[in-house]
């Protein structure tokens, strides 16, 4: 038991000097938060924040000086803040300075439910300098996002920009240009927006354009479409898209009208990836939208050249950056011409409204050469960057100058391969069908091979096209031909294959070589042949090898009711001339008509006629009735295309091989 004496002596000693450890420890506690009140600064905390913010975008962060104000929303400052360039990239001014950042965070609703959000965002005076290198190696793609990262993204809410300004360099798609970049506070009537401003060279072009678009606070509220407004020109292109998005975060709810109009369709590559053949100018509209992961430019309508455009194109971005895109296209009225840049030709007329001076220049130069075939290269690595299922139609075609009245096609490119399967022509109730296929080899080197055929072709249909002569019959046929190249010359210049081509019967002579062929000669060659300006045609047949981008004739017949013309030659596609001979037998007795062979010889586009030896030599009509005979029953094979084996072809060529009676004429010899 204690000692009755040390307690009372405990019972004694004055509390005061019994609570004093706890009364110092309380002291020393409170000039520590009072010193820490007075001398706090949230600089401490910077390195913590810059290698949290390093972390998140890759990219070395460096903040000057940080301010916090804590509180339900907790607002946070940072003064110079400096994002660098990756580590292996060249010394160059950093990727972005932002003299002022400000953030508020709602720290409640990420205590409640893990959600981070940012009621506000304000950027003073950034500056941002994008760079591409030669090798493709860039310094903006900044954000790092992990498979096994489920958090969602943060909410921002409203951000304020203060004389922002974006420097872009790419040399590898010769493009250099500045955007000044600033927010606008509501006023009035007039809505808070974001205003972009583009100067500068894109894709080798100037480019100047203007992006208006609502606050970005309005980007959470789906109950509030959010307006856009850009006008872009891009060299001679003109741009423009306008409208709505009902929930711009995921571009859903879209009612956008896209506007596209310039001198050329193919300078839209740079602003689409969608590679296209040069064209007339052009101007089209219809309505773009955005159903994941495709982007859809629907029910549009305007005019290329002199035809119309109408139709559906659908993008999906593909794996890799490499687009798969669908075209659903029609015209109801199209003009030949226009698509002439789909086989290497200058597109559209001199007529056409709206072409540039290259352009006027392009069709003088291929209208000056003599050349028929176009020798314009394939551009493989442009048509390597998209994969392309296109559909088209040309529900009428405007030419007075040829039979065609509608055209269809089904092509796909894929890596660079082109299948057309088929070009459909249609010419009165008949079609001229073909399939291509074109696959890219070595040194960009496409091999090619079409097989055409030609369907009932309606010659009457032919001969309206003259628009002056009448006629009947059906042509026949079918083509194959395999060739290696860069352009539509060299495939032919180093092809093999062969035509077949049977007509019977109706036709007018005169028309055929003047007006269908389009040769220039063709009244020349009807008088050198001694062919009467209008002769009823009752058989042609033509049986055409070619090897090494020679084509020959097997030969050629062309049977009338007034004789036979028989053709034979080459037509060298190496270097595109001409080198034939066309040989007429009367078939009616008549001195002075009957003229010896006719040599046609030249370019293709622009051959000249001279009588053969024969002619020159002529002393009387009896020596024009030796005319020898050629080997016609190489034919007989071509004639069975449909047409049945009893048919005035089959009888012309047989009758062909037999010496034909020549009356004797007084005083001449005559020569078989």
């Amino acid at each position: 038991m204690p000692d009755a004496s040390q307690e009372m002596i405990q019972s004694h000693v004055p509390a005061r000097r019994r609570g004093h450890p706890v009364a110092i420890g309380v002291a020393v506690l409170a000039l520590a938060i009072l010193a820490l009140i007075l001398f706090w600064q949230w600089d401490w905390f910077i390195p913590l924040f810059d290698a949290r913010a390093s972390a998140m975008l890759g990219r070395r962060v460096t903040i000057t000086h940080l301010h916090v104000r804590l509180g339900r929303t907790t607002t946070v400052r940072a003064d110079d803040v400096t994002i660098a360039n990756p580590d292996d990239f060249p010394p160059l001014l950093p990727l972005a300075h932002l003299h002022r950042l400000t953030v508020a965070a709602d720290v409640m609703s990420y205590f409640n439910a893990g959600t981070v959000v940012f009621p506000y965002v304000d950027i003073d005076r950034p500056n941002i300098a994008a760079t591409v290198l030669p090798d493709g190696r860039n310094n903006f793609i900044v954000l790092r996002h992990s498979a096994s990262d489920n958090n969602p993204p943060p909410q921002i809410g409203d951000l304020r920009i203060e004389d922002g300004n974006a420097h872009v360099a790419d040399p590898r798609h010769k493009s250099d240009f500045v955007l000044a970049i600033a927010t606008r506070e509501a006023e009035g009537a007039v809505p808070a927006a974001i205003i972009v401003k583009a100067t500068g060279i894109y894709a080798g072009q100037k480019v100047t354009g203007a992006f208006v678009g609502g606050a970005l606070l309005t980007l959470r509220d789906a109950t509030h479409p959010y307006p856009v407004d850009l006008r872009l020109a891009n060299g001679p292109t003109r741009v423009s898209l306008a409208g709505t998005v009902q929930d711009p975060m995921k571009f859903g709810g879209a009612r956008l009208k896209l506007r596209l109009s310039g001198p050329d369709m193919s300078a839209l590559f740079p602003l689409t990836g969608i590679p296209v053949p040069p064209t007339p100018p052009f101007s089209i509209s219809g309505d773009l939208d955005y159903a994941r992961p495709k982007i859809r430019f629907t029910n549009f309508a305007g005019t290329v050249g002199s035809s119309d455009l109408n139709g559906d194109i659908e993008e999906d971005p593909g794996i890799g950056g490499k687009p798969d895109v669908t075209m659903n296209l029609f015209s109801r009225r199209v003009d030949l011409a226009d698509l002439g840049g789909f086989v290497g030709t200058p597109p559209g007329k001199k007529s056409t409204p709206g072409q540039t001076p290259a352009q006027e220049r392009a069709l003088t130069n291929a209208e000056a050469k003599k050349t028929l075939l176009p020798d314009t290269p394939i551009n493989l690595p442009k048509l390597r960057t998209a994969n392309i299922h296109l559909r088209y139609r040309g529900e009428h075609i405007e030419n007075r100058a040829t039979p065609f009245d509608n055209i269809s096609a089904v092509v796909d490119v894929v890596d660079g391969e082109i299948t057309v399967h088929p070009l459909s022509v249609a010419v009165g109730s008949g079609h001229v069908v073909g399939n291509i296929d074109l696959t890219p080899g070595a040194n960009d080197i496409v091999k090619a091979r079409a097989d055409i055929a030609f369907q009932h072709i309606d010659l009457s249909r032919v001969l309206q096209a003259t628009h002056t002569f009448k006629g009947q019959g059906v042509l026949g046929g079918e083509a194959r031909i395999d060739g290696a190249g860069n352009s539509l010359a060299s495939m032919m210049g180093q092809g093999n294959g062969e035509a077949k081509l049977i007509l019977l019967g109706g036709g007018n002579l005169s028309a055929l070589l003047v007006d269908l062929t389009g040769l220039e000669f063709g009244n020349a060659l009807l008088s050198a042949l001694g062919v009467p300006n209008r002769a009823t045609i009752e058989c042609f047949v033509a049986d055409i090898p070619m090897r090494g981008g020679i084509a020959s004739t097997n030969p050629l017949l062309l049977d009338t009711d007034e004789g036979r013309i028989t053709g034979q030659g080459t037509i060298d596609f190496r270097d595109q001339t001409l080198d034939y001979s066309l040989t007429t037998r009367s078939k009616h007795f008549s001195i002075g008509s009957l003229p010896g062979p006719i040599n046609i010889t030249g370019p293709l586009g622009s051959p000249s006629i001279r009588p053969g030896a024969e002619v020159v030599a002529r002393a009387g009509a009896a020596t024009g009735l030796g005319i020898l005979l050629t080997p016609l029953g190489a034919l007989l094979p071509t004639i069975q295309f449909g047409v049945g084996d009893d048919n005035a072809c089959t009888r012309a060529t047989q009758e062909e091989k037999q010496p034909l009676h020549v009356p004797k004429l007084p005083g001449r010899r005559v020569h078989k």
